[in-house]
């Protein structure tokens, strides 16, 4: 489908779901223009969009959204998670900020025609007589209880007037459930990364997730297609929390009281675990959300709940393999100039440079190789060195590690633990045998070496 946004404001663009977006966004080629804004720098790494430090005044944004012709902006900024934030901070974000946003894209004579509001499934609350599946027509039971939940309800609010007031733009509503997987940080993730998972005495809670690359596959989405209107984003299915922490291979330690959710929260925090109150009702009486509406619309989900929780498991399993060490992506304006704009750089001769793929995506593409070097043990890796590849008449017992290019081994190589790393050495080198690979394994090796000597 051709898309009909060209130029795109996102703001938000250091949050984990605006740059992740900024990602996918860039290799759309009918793309012309991204613009990211944000009071902080870029956390992920981008190749042509443009970034602008500025907070959410509304003089400012006008004036990028009018310069730029902006017809499409994405506001990703919400704060959903209290611990990412202090409340005072949250309440400008959420209600203030989206109010000046709002503000800088209306009016008749403004060029935005889509905008996408990235709310959250915590407009709903989480209450005892809650029914099975919220769905969008369904107004909140209750009065929001908590301070993220008050702000989330004003901020859709002020959405639904702007949508009222301005008819020929589609202003899209997304409530999405808690997001889940190996790269976000949110509370929950916190909760469920724990080796032992506490929950309430006597509640066992029914959970909805959504996969951060649905997260942002729904964002995506709602770029390419005129979605107008509020949609619930929530994998299909759900499931008791028992079930979760048994399909992520732990134990479950029923120790909260199920009184005092403020004393309670207070005490946990005293032993080092920090839990919303938001999250805290969510762990007594759970929430499911309808999310047929977004299906019918045409989204397909990439991931169950189900699906998305086992997702999380290899994704736990496989982080010992990674290296702790790996050197995090830092924003920095004159060498992001110099890259882009540079005539140096923009004379220089192709070297071959590979497409742009994220690491989140390398990442994923190993986790079926990594787990066969887990399970399979090392009599299925060979020891010796071969020369000539493998038998045509058979199939090699590490696919997804045969399914890589030279160029995704050697960037992926220096992420391997020393024994993941000696084990893949061992399985090149009797199957595929590729010169460069093994000199990138071989330089990686000594450098552990040579590290672990000088500690």
């Amino acid at each position: 489908m051709t898309m009909d946004s060209r130029r795109i404001l996102i703001t938000g663009l250091s949050s984990y779901w605006g740059g992740r977006l900024a990602q996918v966004l860039e290799r759309e080629p009918g793309v012309e223009a991204i613009v990211g804004v944000d009071s902080s720098d870029p956390k992920h790494e981008l190749e042509r969009t443009e970034f602008v430090r500025v907070d959410t005044q509304h003089g400012l944004i006008r004036r990028i959204v009018n310069a730029a012709a902006i017809d499409t902006v994405i506001d990703t900024r919400l704060v959903v998670d209290p611990l990412t934030e202090p409340l005072k901070r949250a309440h400008e974000i959420n209600v203030i900020g989206t109010m000046n946003i709002l503000a800088a894209c209306s009016g008749s004579d403004s060029p935005v025609r889509k905008l996408v509001f990235k709310s959250s499934a915590d407009y709903y609350g989480c209450e005892q007589d809650d029914p099975a599946f919220f769905t969008e027509d369904m107004a909140r039971p209750h009065p929001a209880r908590t301070a993220i939940e008050r702000d989330i309800v004003e901020a859709e609010e002020a959405v639904a007037a702007l949508a009222a007031r301005n008819r020929d733009t589609t202003v899209t509503v997304l409530r999405v459930a808690n997001g889940i997987g190996g790269e976000v940080r949110t509370s929950h993730l916190a909760l469920l990364s724990l080796p032992v998972i506490p929950s309430i005495l006597g509640f066992d809670p029914r959970y909805q997730f959504i996969h951060e690359d649905d997260v942002v596959g729904v964002l995506e989405y709602c770029v390419r297609h005129d979605l107008p209107g509020i949609y619930n984003a929530a994998a299909d299915g759900v499931l008791a929390l028992s079930e979760v922490v048994s399909l992520l291979g732990k134990p479950s330690l029923p120790l909260l009281p199920p009184w005092g959710t403020g004393f309670t929260a207070a005490q946990l925090r005293r032993l080092g675990l920090r839990i919303p109150l938001e999250m805290l009702r969510q762990l007594r009486f759970g929430r499911g959300l309808d999310n047929r509406r977004l299906k019918a619309a045409g989204y397909s989900y990439r991931y169950t709940t189900r699906e998305a929780v086992l997702k999380l498991r290899a994704q736990q399993r496989l982080r010992p393999l990674l290296r702790s060490g790996v050197e995090d992506y830092h924003y920095e304006r004159e060498v992001e100039e110099f890259l882009r704009w540079s005539p140096s750089v923009q004379s220089a001769p192709d070297r071959g440079r590979r497409p742009w793929r994220p690491a989140a995506d390398r990442v994923a593409h190993l986790e079926g190789t990594l787990a066969a070097l887990r399970h399979a043990g090392a009599d299925a890796i060979p020891d010796g060195v071969a020369t000539a590849g493998p038998d045509p008449g058979t199939r090699s017992p590490l696919t997804s590690y045969d399914d890589l290019s030279a160029d995704e081994v050697i960037e992926i190589a220096s992420s391997l633990e020393p024994a993941a790393l000696a084990q893949l050495r061992r399985y090149e080198a009797a199957h595929r045998s590729r010169a460069e690979v093994l000199a990138a394994f071989d330089r990686n090796l000594a450098r552990r070496r040579q590290s672990g000597a000088t500690q």
